[in-house]
């Protein structure tokens, strides 16, 4: 049973990477966005911002007729505070590459193109703000390389999966940009066709937070909580992670959207590093929907929810992201302050010159 479940492990673990005072002034005034109905902030994207791995989907995305987006009550995009939004839009699916929030025939679980959607969303609601988190399911693949760390921890490989990614990351990484921006182009192009103004409405692009890293309790490496060895450990969380959120800004930057940077945003509160102790951590550790192999038709995606933002943790997203929308900033990080709770600071490479 347990070499089952570890196979199974490795061809489904999740997508993700499948992640201190508040920024500067507030934003003045400016003309609303057009059209009529409540004015509203949308999220569009991937798990990590879907809420897969927040529990209490929307029993239409949690595998009725094979839609398995997994959107959750708890996502981040319902607990933004943002002044005069009254409404909250998950158009998210988890697994979701650039291509899907694209215009285009790309489906995801059933779904069609996210950007399309928002198109027929701007039919009766005004849009204030867009936030969107893409890249880890297009060239680098995050899920196949978690589950190469996955496969070196249970074989007992010679090497550390992240010797063998380290090869081709860069090029992963490169490849992916120009897909992230294409997507980008078409969610503004879907608000310009609606006559709405660069001034009408925001746009933010966010990088993803390691779901795990250094320092979990030796005895919680396993499949228990989180089957890795500790050098993928420290590659996820100090290199990969870093050097995707560089890569998804220089996007931003090209496709002239604000970028939030979540690459430091879960540290110390990752995945199994609380041990026998859970309640600090904003990531789901490695989880089996037990209910769900008894079906055929859902055994598939029993282990759907490993390693991605907890409630908790897009609660906490949620805060930073507020405080971000309400500055005049392009760039900030989400970074840990002294109250515990993450805050949007200026971003670290911003500093460096990046």
């Amino acid at each position: 049973m347990l070499g089952a479940l570890a196979l199974a492990a490795v061809a489904v673990l999740v997508a993700v990477f499948v992640l201190t005072g508040p920024g500067s002034d507030t934003q003045d005034d400016r003309p609303g966005p057009p059209g009529t109905g409540p004015l509203t902030v949308v999220s569009l994207g991937d798990s990590t911002i879907s809420g897969e791995g927040a529990g209490d989907y929307t029993r239409d995305t949690d595998g009725k007729d094979g839609n398995w987006c997994h959107r959750s009550r708890h996502a981040l995009v319902h607990q933004i505070e943002l002044r005069g939004v009254v409404e909250s839009v998950n158009l998210a699916c988890s697994g979701a590459p650039s291509g899907h929030v694209a215009l285009g025939d790309v489906k995801q679980y059933t779904e069609p193109s996210q950007a399309g959607q928002l198109r027929d969303l701007l039919d009766d609601h005004r849009v204030a703000a867009v936030v969107v988190a893409i890249g880890a399911n297009d060239e680098p693949h995050f899920s196949r390389l978690i589950s190469q760390c996955f496969t070196s921890w249970f074989l007992q490989q010679d090497s550390p999966c992240s010797a063998q990614i380290k090869q081709d990351w860069q090029q992963r990484l490169d490849a992916m940009v120009p897909k992230v921006v294409a997507a980008l182009n078409d969610v503004k192009q879907v608000l310009k066709d609606a006559g709405y103004e660069r001034s009408d409405y925001e746009i933010v692009l966010q990088s993803y937070a390691s779901p795990i890293g250094p320092g979990i309790p030796e005895n919680w490496r396993n499949l228990n909580g989180c089957p890795f060895r500790a050098d993928d450990l420290e590659w996820v969380a100090e290199t990969g992670a870093i050097e995707l959120s560089e890569a998804l800004q220089g996007a931003a930057r090209q496709a002239d959207v604000r970028f939030l940077d979540l690459s430091r945003a879960g540290t110390g509160h990752e995945a199994c590093r609380g041990g026998d102790d859970a309640s600090t951590e904003w990531f789901t550790r490695f989880t089996v929907r037990w209910e769900d192999l008894e079906d055929v038709d859902r055994a598939n995606h029993a282990i759907q929810e490993s390693f991605h933002p907890n409630a908790a943790g897009h609660k906490e997203v949620a805060r930073c992201l507020s405080e971000f929308l309400a500055t005049n900033d392009r760039e900030a990080a989400c970074l840990e302050g002294a109250d515990g709770r993450l805050h949007a600071a200026p971003s670290a490479q911003t500093l460096a010159g990046n």
